[in-house]
């Protein structure tokens, strides 16, 4: 590999994996509200906000940071009233109690009216416009949770790009192409001083799940597995140690606590999932921090490789992608080579390829906590050298082809699937 590519990846981790608080797709809406608010230069007495399927499917049942709310009303009076645009994805932290109060009434006041987005066929699609008086202002996300596409006051055009951005669907959109075998050489050779900060996501992680075990926040699953009646059922083991500190984080976050996590393409869970098993698993196995950060580093740009070809929203539980980076790290802290790390790739997608999103919501931590007991599985068999073969369903002897075949089903195979899921969700009588 030379030092350009290196140097190419480095980057490509430090832009996809970043403090968040709250679900990114709310929290993507209110970035953007924040930005057009800005342009407008008063608070909007109207917005109307154009978005994507899956942006609202995966807004509507998430709790919004210190609010005790869900949904994307929210969100979006509050990235008005207290969001600071140049924050990204931690665009409410400043908001206050006076500001969840004013964001109510502004809610109440029927200021804020919220479409369907059926021009634009990208997933991850945000166009907000603000309105005061006479004076209109508008900031258009697209492809990427903070990525500005196009900003607009009144006819003064300050950026246009809406048709120079690659939509998510493109295989390998990104201009850094990895392959399995580098992102294993990256995260085993790379100096150590280059890839340390990865510490900083085991820091915010840890905090999460100290939170989630803290509080009662959503269904509580990480509370119930750490537990004496959960300890009870499960063991207690680095399996159930690993389940329960992975899923508080999760009923934290979904819960709409107000704390940080640090996200992965564009995800807290993401980042919850390929952070928190390995924490656990190389706390409760003693390696060392070198052989710790190395195996962030791996689980980390896994989940990137993967999400590079799947795009950033889809049909396919993000889960499944995090988890298998999960998979890949704890194989590697187990001593595991390159190739029994393939092996755990092939274990993971032969078990949990369609899994479906449907939405962020508390219950997701349910999700996340499957993919992590699978991903522990798959480790396990791939150290023994046990893997699913190519002569079975969807697996190719390539683990790159595998992983092709994961992302096709994910980004254009499930494409119906996720019509019904978001059908069913808008026409639940609740």
């Amino acid at each position: 590999m030379t030092q350009k590519e290196r140097d190419d990846i480095l980057a490509l981790i430090h832009r996809e994996v970043v403090p968040a608080i709250g679900c990114t797709e709310p929290i993507a809406v209110a970035l953007c509200v924040a930005r057009a608010t800005e342009l407008l230069g008063k608070r909007p007495e109207r917005i109307d906000a154009s978005l994507s399927a899956n942006i609202i499917k995966n807004a509507m049942g998430v709790g919004i940071p210190g609010t005790n709310m869900v949904g994307l009303p929210i969100a979006i009076a509050l990235g008005a009233i207290a969001g600071k645009s140049e924050y990204e994805l931690e665009v409410l932290r400043d908001a206050t109690r006076d500001d969840v109060v004013a964001a109510k009434a502004f809610i109440a006041e029927e200021r804020i009216h919220i479409a369907l987005e059926e021009q634009d066929l990208d997933k991850l699609y945000i166009s907000v416009t603000c309105t005061a008086g006479n004076d209109t202002a508008q900031a258009i996300i697209k492809c990427h949770h903070t990525q500005f596409v196009y900003l607009r006051r009144n006819d003064e055009v300050q950026l246009d790009e809406r048709n120079t951005v690659a939509t998510d669907d493109t295989d390998g959109a990104d201009d850094t192409c990895l392959t399995l075998r580098k992102v294993y050489e990256f995260a085993t050779t790379e100096p150590l001083e280059r890839i340390s900060f990865i510490l900083e996501a085991k820091r915010l992680n840890e905090e999460a799940a100290r939170q989630g075990l803290k509080e009662n926040y959503g269904h509580q699953l990480g509370k119930t597995l750490c537990s004496p009646l959960g300890k009870g059922i499960m063991g207690d083991s680095i399996f159930s140690e690993i389940l329960a500190y992975t899923s508080c984080a999760c009923d934290a976050r979904m819960a709409g606590a107000m704390i940080p996590v640090m996200s992965n393409s564009g995800s807290g869970n993401q980042g919850i999932c390929t952070t928190m098993p390995i924490v656990i698993f190389a706390r409760e196995n003693h390696n060392t921090d070198e052989e710790l950060i190395r195996a962030l580093i791996m689980s980390n740009l896994t989940a990137i490789y993967i999400k590079q070809n799947l795009g950033a929203l889809s049909a396919l539980c993000g889960c499944v992608v995090a988890a298998t980076g999960s998979s890949c790290g704890i194989t590697l802290l187990m001593g595991g080579t390159y190739e029994q790390i393939s092996f755990s790739v092939k274990n993971m997608i032969a078990n949990l390829t369609g899994m479906i999103c449907d939405g962020a919501k508390p219950s997701c931590a349910l999700k996340v906590t499957s993919g992590v007991g699978t991903a522990v599985l798959s480790a396990m068999l791939a150290i023994q050298r046990k893997y699913v073969s190519s002569v079975e369903g969807i697996i190719d002897d390539d683990v790159d082809k595998s992983i092709r075949n994961l992302t096709r089903i994910g980004s254009r195979g499930m494409d119906e699937t996720d019509k019904y899921v978001l059908d069913i969700m808008t026409h639940k009588t609740v």
